[in-house]
């Protein structure tokens, strides 16, 4: 067993005690795991070097919050119900009253402040989308727990603002873990937007953020979920999405991340009711030495269901990302619609991907598709653009945005892509005003 992995199962226990059987088992969990290395597979692109070898394991110190949320931060024209967690403190000064929230067929709540019938619907729910057995950190949060945000639809309602989730971490005197939990259950014929946006402040970090965010998705249901990762370059995330819909229960999932020092991000959908629906959307943007990893997993169990997920990258400077996406068609999924794309654009010639799409497939009757691409920008574009009287600089930008345009394009709420435009393009600028043409 690595130190890692028996000093992190050594951090005092966690304060939710009527959670204590389920943070035992994900103790168990991670105490059972070795530490991946690039010797284990689905690690294989991911070097977890820097996070072994750090002091991550304080808990972060509970200091005064910040009085408001940076300004680049808040997302205009966004009417939602907001809240703000800071070093995985909840901050109720820069968040909204949750009890005005908890309107008509809506159960909005902290783990820490969860009524006897939630504490038992928590205990019931929690764990059971995420296999701690196969992702290794899932076991470390569940072992580590100290709050989440528990999330209940009633049958047949829908909740009409987006429930907009801010994970902040800010600098500490030293390096630090925070752990972030959310668990979110849709009843049959309910229907709600999440947003979740991970982000840093501007100082320089050493944080360790795991997270699992778990959604259950009933019968005829409808999720649109948002994952905004914006965290500081020498910030370390690890962290994972689960999805289980019901019959003709329908997903609507964009997602867009940003490098650091490591990201990784996984994904799994379960397709356990016929007639369910799933797109998935991402964008992933590191620079400079940043790391990035997305891993996928669309399991198709059932007849009738369909998934289609695009993912595109673009790699700048000495960045490195990974992609692998698979997608699994169980022996009964028949009637199966399932595709997979994904687009790279290396902007350097240090810049690196590692992408594998992955078709497993046991049923006869499907149709399915998968594809991944490499590419830079394409120098005939650019000609083209610089003979117009746009300098080199801007028209790489314009061509990097056009790369990704589309998929901004597609997100559902206006208030995101509007509030993204701008960001995804000075990604890449080297002065802000070669965004005229796009923001």
């Amino acid at each position: 067993m690595s130190d890692f992995i028996a000093n992190a199962a050594a951090i005092a226990a966690s304060p939710l005690t009527w959670l204590q059987d389920k943070t035992q088992q994900g103790k168990q969990a991670w105490l059972g795991h070795r530490f991946p290395t690039r010797k284990t597979e689905n690690w294989k692109y991911t070097n977890l070097r820097a996070l072994e070898q750090g002091d991550y394991l304080r808990a972060a110190n509970i200091g005064a919050a910040p009085e408001a949320l940076p300004q680049h931060l808040n997302i205009a024209g966004l009417e939602a119900v907001k809240l703000v967690f800071v070093n995985g403190q909840f901050v109720a000064s820069l968040s909204d009253d949750l009890a005005l929230a908890n309107v008509a067929g809506l159960e909005l709540t902290l783990f820490s402040n969860a009524s006897d019938a939630q504490k038992k619907a928590i205990n019931e729910q929690l764990g059971q989308l995420v296999n701690d057995e196969k992702y290794e950190f899932s076991g470390l949060n569940t072992a580590q727990l100290n709050d989440g945000v528990y999330i209940n639809v009633a049958k047949n309602q829908q909740v009409a603002k987006p429930i907009h989730i801010v994970w902040m971490t800010t600098a500490q005197d030293s390096a630090f873990t925070v752990p972030h939990r959310l668990l979110v259950n849709l009843e049959t014929g309910a229907s709600a937007c999440v947003i979740e946006q991970f982000v840093s402040g501007d100082e320089a970090q050493n944080s360790f953020t795991h997270s699992v965010s778990e959604f259950n998705v009933g019968e005829n249901a409808r999720l649109q979920h948002y994952r905004l990762q914006q965290e500081q370059e020498d910030a370390i995330h690890i962290g994972g999405v689960f999805v289980r819909l019901d019959r003709s229960a329908d997903l609507d999932s964009f997602h867009m991340a940003f490098g650091s020092k490591i990201k990784r991000v996984d994904i799994e959908v379960q397709h356990q009711g016929e007639g369910s629906t799933s797109k998935i959307n991402g964008v992933y943007l590191p620079k400079n030495n940043q790391h990035i990893d997305y891993h996928t997993c669309i399991e198709h169990a059932v007849p009738h269901c369909t998934s289609q997920e695009t993912f595109r990258g673009i790699i700048a400077d000495s960045a490195h990302a990974v992609f692998n996406g698979r997608i699994h068609i169980h022996p009964d999924a028949q009637k199966t619609l399932a595709e997979l794309s994904n687009k790279n654009l290396l902007t350097s010639d240090k810049a690196q991907i590692d992408t594998k799409p992955e078709l497993e497939i046991y049923a006869d009757d499907v149709r399915c598709a998968h594809g991944a691409t490499i590419a830079q920008l394409d120098e005939k574009s650019l000609n083209y653009l610089r003979t117009r009287g746009i300098s080199l600089d801007e028209a790489q930008v314009m061509l990097s945005y056009g790369f990704i345009n589309e998929l901004i394009n597609d997100v559902a709420l206006e208030p995101i892509g509007t509030y993204l435009r701008p960001i995804l393009a000075n990604r890449f600028a080297k002065e802000p005003s070669l965004v005229r043409h796009i923001a």
